[in-house]
C-alpha cells in the first residue's frame, strides 16, 4: 500500500478546518462567561458567582483518576538533556503518596529512532514536512500530538501535556475534573488584549473573547477524548496564524500557546486555572504547594544574590547556556540570598546528573 505523505495530510487536515468553519460556528455554543478557582489546600472546585459546578464532576474521595504524561522532543542535545532530568524525576515522584501519574512517553518529532529509545519510553512521529515551520519548531508540537493520538495505544483516560524543562517537584494528582481540563494561567497570554487579532480565528458568533483561556497546552491535564477533538484544530489554527504577518508578529514564539487556547475555545472546552501547578524561577521565589518547576527563564545572580535579570551574573544557570551539550555535574550552588526555587532547581539539576548513566556523552 503506497504511503500517504504527511504534507498530503496536512493540506488534507487545512482542507477539512477550513471546509467544516462554518459548521463549527453553528454547532458550538457559546459558553457562559466566568472564572473557575479552586481550593489550593484539597484542590476541591469553587464556583465565582457567574459559574456554577455541576456536582457530577467532583471526583469521589479516593478515586485515582491516573493520567499519562506526554512530552513532545526533538533529538537535538538540547532537547535530550532536558528530557532525561524530566524523566528521572518522573520516576522518582510517580508512585509516592498523592500521585495520579501514569504512563509516560516521550513524542519524538524528528522523524527516526535516537538513541534515548530504551532509556525512556518514546513514540517517533513525523516532522512537518520541510519549510513548513518556517523555523518556528514549536509548530511540530500539535502535529505530533495528532499523530500521536491517532496512532499509539494510551491505556489512562487523562493526559498531561507536559515539556521536556518541566521537573516534578511532588507528586501530582489529577488537577483536571471531568470534562473540566486544568491549565496553568500565563500572565504573558492575554486574548482580551489582543482582541483584534484572536477575533481572525474565534470570530464573534461563537462568544466573548473571555471565552479564550490565558493558557498554553502545557501544562494541561486533560481528557483524551477532548485532546482528540481540540489537536487537529490547534494544529490548524497554528499554522493559520504563522501564514498571518500580523499574528506572527505579534504573538511570536508563544504563538503556538495561543492557538491551543483558541482551539479550546472553538470547541467550548474551559480550563480550571491552576495557579499552583507549577512555578518560573527567578519570579516565583518559593516551591510550597506548587507540582512542576519549569526553567524557561536564565537566573542571573551577582555574589550579593541579589537578581540581575537581562544582565548575565556573575552567578547564572540558563538553559541556553547548553545548547550543544548537558551541562556538567555538579553545578555551583547559588550565593547566600537567591530564593529558595532557584536553589530547589540548582539542587534537582544535581541530583539528576549525579544519578544518569554516561551524562557527559549524551
Amino acid at each position: 500500500m503506497a504511503r500517504i505523505s504527511p504534507l498530503f495530510l496536512v493540506v488534507l487536515s487545512l482542507g477539512f478546518f477550513f471546509a467544516t468553519y462554518n459548521l463549527l460556528t453553528m454547532t458550538i455554543h457559546n459558553r457562559a462567561t466566568g472564572t473557575l478557582v479552586v481550593d489550593e489546600s484539597d484542590h476541591r472546585l469553587l464556583s465565582d458567582p457567574i459559574i456554577e459546578m455541576p456536582e457530577n464532576v467532583r471526583k469521589p474521595k479516593n478515586a485515582k483518576l491516573p493520567f499519562h504524561i506526554a512530552l513532545t522532543a526533538t533529538d537535538a542535545p538540547y532537547s535530550k538533556w532536558q528530557c532525561r532530568i524530566m524523566y528521572y524525576w518522573y520516576k522518582k515522584k510517580k508512585d509516592l503518596p498523592g500521585s495520579e501519574m501514569g504512563g509516560f512517553t516521550r513524542i519524538l518529532h524528528s522523524g527516526s529512532p535516537d538513541n534515548l529509545m530504551e532509556e525512556i519510553p518514546t513514540f517517533v512521529v513525523d516532522p512537518l514536512p520541510a519549510g513548513l515551520d518556517r523555523g518556528y519548531i514549536v509548530l511540530n508540537r500539535p502535529w505530533a500530538f495528532v499523530q500521536w493520538l491517532e496512532k499509539a495505544t494510551i491505556e489512562e483516560e487523562y493526559i498531561l501535556m507536559a515539556e521536556p524543562d518541566h521537573i516534578f517537584i511532588k507528586p501530582l494528582p489529577n488537577l483536571a475534573h471531568g470534562d473540566y481540563p486544568a491549565a496553568y494561567p500565563f500572565f504573558y497570554i492575554k486574548p482580551v488584549q489582543n482582541e483584534k487579532i484572536i477575533r481572525k480565528f474565534y470570530p464573534e458568533e461563537h462568544g466573548p473573547v473571555t471565552n479564550v483561556d490565558p493558557i498554553g497546552n502545557s501544562p494541561v491535564i486533560i481528557k483524551r477524548e477532548l485532546l482528540e477533538k481540540i489537536a487537529p484544530t490547534w494544529m490548524n489554527v497554528s499554522l493559520r496564524m504563522k501564514d498571518d504577518p500580523e499574528t506572527d508578529k505579534v504573538f511570536g514564539w508563544v504563538l503556538e500557546m495561543y492557538a491551543y487556547a483558541v482551539a479550546s475555545a472553538l470547541h467550548g472546552v474551559q480550563h480550571i486555572l491552576q495557579k499552583d501547578f507549577m512555578l518560573q524561577p527567578p519570579w516565583d521565589l518559593e516551591t510550597a504547594k506548587k507540582f512542576i518547576i519549569h526553567y524557561t527563564y536564565g537566573c542571573d545572580y551577582n555574589l550579593k544574590g541579589e537578581l540581575t535579570y537581562g544582565k548575565i551574573g556573575e552567578w547564572r544557570f540558563d538553559k541556553r547556556s547548553y545548547l550543544r551539550g548537558p551541562p556538567p555535574r555538579n553545578l555551583s550552588l547559588p550565593p547566600p540570598g537567591v530564593p529558595e526555587s532557584v536553589v530547589t532547581l540548582v539542587k534537582m539539576v544535581n541530583e539528576a546528573t549525579a544519578n544518569l548513566p554516561r551524562w557527559d556523552t549524551q
